[in-house]
């Protein structure tokens, strides 16, 4: 069924949140436990719909990066911070970032894929050094060749704009029909891939609900880590079955 498994790597390969929580621990004290998650969630929304801004030089990656961080606490009723505040929590969130790790699920996942020799790359959204110091830290270059891994910022497009994902096409060599996406946003990552054709899973495992007005066009949806590598194993034996029928 399928030839390539392309991946998302934020909140996808590893658990975003824990460096996001640990830093507004260290840097703002004062937000509550309840408010860590839609903190987070609201951080993440203009994270996703901003750094198109940076793409196209219209805001400067500072800029982008002290907005999506003050926009989220003020939304939730904290007072405003100043610009250098934004800075150190910044840079306190970068320290986190470097402790990364991938999330065993992952992991197993991947040398699972890898054993079955079905082809693996990766798409992210983001910074060109920022996304690379991820993949690194994340060991992903195990399991994927440093030519099927594609940053937004050093392409000039970004998901969900599907020019991305042809671009993947021909950068991995990919057939669109046979490649699956896997990604934690359903905008970027599930509106994105279909666009191009190829079908996708939405690796919903924060549970998010979809607005009424928006289509649930996704081909597999999990909502949990534990569940990528049956679901996985289920599709390769399929395709098995259906050669050998």
């Amino acid at each position: 069924m399928f030839d390539a498994i392309i991946f998302d790597v934020d909140d996808t390969i590893y658990d975003q949140q824990q460096p996001f929580r640990n830093a507004i621990k260290k840097v703002f004290p004062s937000v509550r436990s309840q408010d860590m998650h839609p903190l987070y969630i609201r951080f993440r929304v203009h994270s996703d719909e901003n750094f198109n801004k940076v793409i196209t030089s219209d805001w400067t990656l500072t800029y982008m990066r002290n907005f999506r961080i003050c926009r989220s606490l003020e939304e939730l009723n904290y007072p405003t911070i100043s610009d250098d505040t934004a800075l150190a929590f910044q840079e306190v969130y970068e320290k986190e970032l470097d402790t990364i790790v991938m999330h065993q699920e992952v992991r197993k996942a991947l040398d699972f894929l890898q054993e079955q020799e079905i082809a693996l790359g990766i798409i992210t959204n983001g910074p060109t050094d920022h996304q690379h110091k991820k993949i690194m830290q994340l060991d992903l270059l195990n399991w994927v060749h440093p030519d099927h891994v594609i940053i937004s910022q050093a392409t000039g497009y970004e998901k969900p704009d599907k020019e991305i994902f042809k671009l993947a096409e021909k950068q991995f060599d990919l057939v669109p029909e046979k490649t699956l996406y896997i990604g934690d946003n359903f905008d970027n990552d599930v509106a994105g891939s279909k666009s191009a054709g190829w079908k996708a899973l939405w690796f919903n495992h924060r549970q998010r609900k979809l607005s009424k007005e928006t289509l649930p066009i996704h081909d597999i949806e999990l909502t949990a880590f534990e569940q990528l590598l049956p679901a996985l194993k289920q599709l390769v034996q399929t395709e098995e079955l259906l050669c050998n029928a």
